[in-house]
């Protein structure tokens, strides 16, 4: 295990128990809570997309602003649904982010999961073109942004420009050289991570997939990133490919962590999600040296390079670092990190 960061669904709620009750709430503690991480020595800060709902959406002055506020720690995204963006102008976002943050920008992108409205993606402007589904309409935004971030020219410009351009053909600005190397894209099926493979991007496997043998959720998630690192080999790519799993893991170091988390369920469950069936990975819940018994017998872990932990959010920054703190040191160690 090479590097272990936290990802943050980013939920907020008016309820009297959340210490997250607002927008401004979220958005200044994920700020706070990846400042904290980068002190605890956690490798990345990464973040949920979900529009139309009471989470985090637009991820771009978030990124910008804990890039401004931190200098080591891995900044991204699990994922950005393409089906909403525009590629060009996400192009011009990202390339801004990771500037600032000093080429930190790690952006996980996907076709997206179910969302609060019936076809949101319809309200920012995108349809379908004829003969496509919005999955297809997704990854052909996705095409279309890693082409652009390749940072070369296709615009003609202006024969009479405001401004002296320079020579040939223009691109768009700003551009921020090694940023296409850093896309990553989050993958709920084989199928889809061989896909990813080839176009040469990161992969991100959640905490769940698609259930296509029937095995135990760590075992179908190991067995798609061999699959996937075989697809990238195939594929020539020159770099060698970055793989992040999530997992919702807490140490259980006192008697606040055993009353939130101590009768967590640990078992794999099946379910639908947008009409797949789907496995959905067990949590991880118990004294440090049990944990790390447990987590080396997960599969996945073992072949990934990069650990996100999802977090509750909910409960503040002081308990989410805390959190982070006990896994980075009672855990982390004894699964081979640092």
């Amino acid at each position: 295990m090479k590097k272990i960061g936290f990802l943050s669904f980013g939920h907020w709620s008016p309820a009297q128990q959340s210490a997250v009750r607002s927008a401004s709430d979220v958005l200044l503690q994920s700020i706070d809570l990846a400042v904290a991480a980068e002190e605890l020595g956690a490798d990345g800060a990464y973040f949920r997309v979900h529009h139309f709902a009471q989470q985090l959406a637009s991820p771009f002055p978030l990124l910008s602003a804990i890039g401004a506020k931190t200098s080591r720690i891995e900044i991204g995204t699990g994922v950005i649904d393409m089906r909403y963006e525009n590629p060009f102008y996400m192009a011009e976002d990202a390339g801004a982010a990771d500037l600032i943050s000093t080429g930190r920008l790690q952006l996980g992108i996907s076709r997206g999961s179910p969302e609060q409205v019936i076809e949101g993606w319809r309200y920012f402007g995108y349809a379908p073109g004829e003969g496509e589904t919005d999955a297809d309409m997704g990854r052909r935004h996705a095409e279309v942004f890693l082409d652009l971030l390749k940072g070369e020219g296709f615009a003609t410009p202006n024969p009479r420009p405001m401004f002296r351009n320079p020579p040939g053909l223009l691109r768009l600005e700003p551009h921020s050289p090694g940023l296409r190397e850093r896309i990553w894209w989050g993958s709920a099926s084989n199928a889809t991570a061989l896909w990813a493979a080839k176009q040469g991007m990161n992969l991100q496997s959640s905490t769940l997939k698609a259930d296509e043998s029937g095995e135990p959720f760590h075992v179908q998630q190991a067995k798609q990133i061999r699959l996937y690192r075989e697809a990238w080999k195939e594929a020539g790519h020159a770099r060698e490919p970055r793989v992040s799993v999530s997992r919702s893991i807490f140490a259980l170091m006192n008697d606040r962590d055993r009353a939130y988390f101590g009768r967590t369920d640990s078992s794999d469950q099946i379910g639908d999600i947008d009409n797949m069936r789907a496995v959905f990975g067990r949590s991880y819940a118990a004294e440090p040296e049990r944990l790390i018994e447990e987590l080396r017998a997960d599969e996945a872990i073992a072949e990934a390079d990069t650990l996100l932990l999802t977090v509750p959010n909910q409960l503040g920054v002081d308990y989410n670092a805390h959190v982070i703190d006990s896994i980075l040191t009672h855990v982390a160690p004894a699964l081979g990190w640092r």
